[in-house]
């Protein structure tokens, strides 16, 4: 008999050694894992699929929207807020829109920008702290952040601030009606612009965009005159207050009206030498901007740099 065989199963066994392994082989341990190991690798592959569905959840869902710097200050009526943030704080969360019922108003107060009031049948759209849109309703803002960083859309007009107080008022349609306290507030849409100074105000339209501001004590009839587009009434109305409405003229007429507006406007300002008629019916810019500076407003150097912001 191999001795190795014995030992390691190497080299070749005797014939009885054979016959004794054939003899005892149906007696041969053989290992078998208990019943519960085999239901304890269920439980497992179970949980981990559960993980996996978890984590691919997760991922697909979006990040909960940013929270902008407005906060609710006071609320008085039905007021809802709705987005895609739970309003469980007071702050009001980029993408949500805060809307007021018949009898309702809203205080909102950001400490970099400044305070906000939002009349009843109202409704705001925060886009982030510094951009706003209103939808419909009345939204009464005193900025305190520096000029040219708060923004408040609507769908005829971007009111821009530039230091001021201001009451904006938006219809069902899109029109609006945009009044200064004090300061400055730019209306933009397209290539049209208005600049309304404290005391004045200017209406917008989806169809044509800002319209020609006026004083809010300019006489009644260039008040009218402006929104039937009545030059003729609008030049003999025409306090030498009101050349801020003919200087709006002047830069949106057509160019074979524009030489009466320059004759009366030259008549209620005074006017460097360098202002040429001709230059200014052909709307040359640096003419344009000598007229506005005749005004004794802020200078175009001031508003021409927050106009190369927007």
């Amino acid at each position: 008999m191999s001795d190795e065989y014995l030992w390691d199963r190497s080299g070749k066994p005797d014939p009885e050694i054979e016959a004794i392994e054939r003899t005892l082989a149906p007696l041969r341990y053989r290992h078998q894992p208990p019943a519960s190991a085999g239901r304890s690798h269920l439980w497992q592959a179970a949980a981990a699929a559960v993980l996996l569905s978890a984590v691919a959840l997760w991922q697909l869902q979006p990040p909960p929207a940013p929270a902008t710097g407005w906060q609710v200050a006071t609320v008085a009526g039905s007021t809802r807020i709705a987005g895609n943030q739970a309003a469980v704080s007071m702050s009001l969360h980029s993408g949500q829109s805060l809307q007021t019922g018949s009898d309702a108003q809203v205080s909102l107060q950001s400490d970099a920008m400044g305070k906000l009031d939002l009349g009843p049948d109202s409704e705001l759209r925060a886009a982030s702290t510094r951009a706003l849109t209103l939808h419909r309703g009345t939204l009464h803002a005193y900025i305190w952040a520096r000029p040219g960083l708060f923004t408040v859309d609507t769908a005829s007009a971007k009111a821009i601030d530039l230091g001021c107080e201001y009451t904006l008022n938006v219809d069902t349609a899109g029109n609006g009606l945009l009044r200064v306290s004090t300061g400055w507030v730019a209306f933009q849409h397209g290539g049209h612009e208005s600049f309304i100074p404290a005391g004045a105000q200017c209406r917008t339209s989806k169809r044509d965009g800002p319209g020609i501001p006026f004083y809010e004590d300019a006489p009644p009839a260039l008040q009218s005159a402006v929104d039937r587009q009545d030059i003729p009434t609008i030049l003999a109305a025409a306090r030498p207050l009101d050349a801020i409405t003919l200087w709006h003229l002047l830069t949106r007429v057509p160019q074979a009206q524009r030489g009466p507006i320059f004759d009366r406007f030259q008549q209620l300002v005074q006017l460097p030498p360098e202002v040429t008629r001709a230059a200014a019916i052909a709307n040359d810019p640096a003419t344009i901007d000598r007229c506005w500076n005749a005004l004794n407003l802020e200078n175009t150097d001031w508003w021409r740099g927050w106009e190369r912001k927007w």
